[in-house]
């Protein structure tokens, strides 16, 4: 395997400056930079990044702890990180906790052991994750839409507002009795995004039932245990705000089992976009989330972390948006006298 030696030998440079120009740090002229990169190219040199870690007391590797590999959300915030981190001369390491929190204080400890530059986290549970093992190391951690302790960053959007808006609309739309379906008590956006449902029913002096509130796990099971239970009901609801994309999918798939047709009986609106949501029979209304931009924010954040800009614990919250499709919107119906 080529060595840096080999690197600077074939670029005519010293080895510190293509140290420089591999970990991105001091000035390096233009022209010499070629010339590495050059000679990093033809070689095929790849840095050792463990052997590093041993040399500067901490890995050139970010960590990025995602709650459900199988939710898009999380892929689409993975490359915004992957993008950043590739940008400054860091790789990145992806585990899934599965939202187990056993799993996850295992996987904690390793990145701890393996002197990781940085970790970002989607927690399992706001109150019961511990970063500590992370903290007692010197390792940054940056909170990734689900926030954390006090001591921890976080980057997140607006789930209440968004929230608001889906609720909102629904209201617009004409329905009067609408159902929440969204997650655990101990994560944050779960009950963020519940309390946007009820600012929005509160504004327009709606009494909520606490009978049309469903707590799930933010699966697709627990979407469509959510509309098993809400048509269970002696007085079903005309229009559904759903919390995440995943309960969004297992909620359709139940609905359609049980013959409940959107939007002519029921009016629906999912937090989070999701593949083919815009060309699902009838396109599903979502509250969609900048994800790239979260990725490369909280990647850009942890960086100035590692750098030792100091300042206080930051908070960084982006705006959502809400797409309107055809599945909150009522159909007209036809009068059949002309």
């Amino acid at each position: 395997m080529p060595t840096i030696i080999d690197v600077a030998a074939l670029a005519g440079v010293s080895t510190a400056t293509v140290s420089r120009v591999i970990n991105n740090s001091g000035f390096v002229e233009p022209t010499l930079k070629n010339k590495v990169l050059d000679a990093i190219a033809k070689l095929n040199y790849q840095p050792n990044l463990v052997a590093r870690g041993l040399r500067s007391d901490s890995t050139s590797i970010i960590a990025v702890m995602i709650s459900d590999i199988e939710n898009p959300f999380y892929t689409a915030v993975c490359r915004g990180i992957q993008d950043v981190a590739s940008e400054h001369g860091y790789a990145v390491m992806i585990c899934n906790s599965d939202e187990d929190l056993e799993k996850e204080h295992k996987y904690l400890k390793m990145f701890a052991g393996q002197r990781v530059a940085g970790v970002i986290i989607s927690p399992a549970s706001s109150k019961s994750s511990k970063i500590k093992v992370l903290e007692d190391k010197g390792i940054h951690v940056i909170a990734l839409g689900r926030s954390l302790s006090a001591t921890a960053d976080y980057v997140g959007v607006n789930g209440r507002l968004g929230a608001k808006m889906a609720t909102s609309h629904l209201i617009q739309s004409g329905a009067t009795r609408i159902a929440c379906i969204t997650g655990g008590k101990d994560v944050t956006t779960a009950n963020d995004r519940l309390d946007g449902y009820l600012d929005a029913l509160e504004e327009t002096r709606i009494a909520p039932d606490i009978a049309l509130q469903f707590r799930g796990n933010f699966k697709v099971s627990s979407g469509s245990d959510g509309v098993e239970y809400l048509f269970r009901l002696k007085n079903p609801p005309d229009a559904l705000f759903i919390a995440n994309n995943q309960m969004t999918t297992g909620a359709l798939h139940t609905l359609a089992n049980i013959g409940v047709v959107i939007p002519d009986e029921l009016l629906l609106v999912g937090f989070d976009d999701f593949p083919l949501a815009d060309v699902h029979k009838p396109p599903i209304t979502v509250v969609r989330q900048p994800i790239i931009e979260i990725g490369v924010a909280a990647a850009n954040l942890l960086l100035s972390r590692i750098n030792g800009e100091a300042s206080s614990v930051k908070s960084i919250i982006l705006a959502p948006e809400l797409i309107i499709r055809g599945s909150s919107l009522k159909t007209t119906v036809k009068s059949a006298s002309r």
